[in-house]
């Protein structure tokens, strides 16, 4: 199993890693990497107790991204990062499709590696951020077989605790991978144009998965 693949594991704990979520009141008094440790520490759990998770099941995942993740991830702010500087000449209904397919397409896109979690542990590195930062970045490996998989999250203060805004997989930052490939896009075919393209994608990967 190469690298790249491994990746995609760690970058689905994005889909999952909220999978025992603390009340809000105890989540706004974690810091940062003490709510990433317990919370990937939870999501290994889940992933090997539960069978439609291991398998990729779909419908199951969106359940939980809709239920547990998405009050945790500030998801308009990483599909705006993603879409760029169109995301402000797009209407609200133009956000809210980009904002739904989006969420789709990532949870599609790393269904299938859950399967592949086995006896990975995760470690986090020492915190570098100051307690009055706002935003920081908290580093994560993913060690099993093989070598060591990076996984960073970006998370920014709110008034109900920390909210993961991108995560960087083995040097690469989700949002900014996205966004060169939405710019093309738009270029070419503007807001709508890249709303029929992810509905497209999501739909040819549901097709593949039935």
């Amino acid at each position: 199993m190469n690298r790249r693949f491994l990746g995609r594991i760690a970058a689905a704990l994005l889909a999952v890693s909220f999978a025992g979520l603390a009340p809000l009141a105890r989540a706004a008094e974690e810091s940062p990497d003490a709510l990433i440790k317990r919370l990937s520490d939870e999501v290994l759990g889940a992933i090997k107790a539960d069978k439609s998770l291991q398998t990729g099941d779909v419908s199951r995942i969106i359940a939980l991204v809709d239920g547990k993740v998405m009050p945790n991830v500030n998801f308009q702010r990483m599909t705006a990062s993603a879409v760029g500087p169109a995301w402000r000449q797009a209407t609200p209904e133009q956000q809210k499709r980009l904002q739904d397919e989006f969420k789709t397409l990532l949870v599609r896109t790393y269904s299938g590696a859950l399967s592949q979690v086995d006896e990975q542990t995760i470690s986090i590195k020492p915190q570098r951020a100051a307690p009055s930062d706002t935003e920081v970045v908290v580093r994560t490996e993913i060690r099993g077989r093989g070598d060591p998989i990076q996984l960073d999250y970006r998370l920014e203060k709110s008034p109900t605790g920390w909210k993961i805004y991108n995560l960087n997989v083995l040097g690469v930052w989700l949002v900014e991978t996205y966004r060169s490939q939405f710019a093309q896009e738009i270029n070419a075919k503007g807001i709508d144009g890249l709303i029929a393209t992810l509905a497209d994608r999501n739909k040819s990967n549901a097709s593949r998965k039935t």
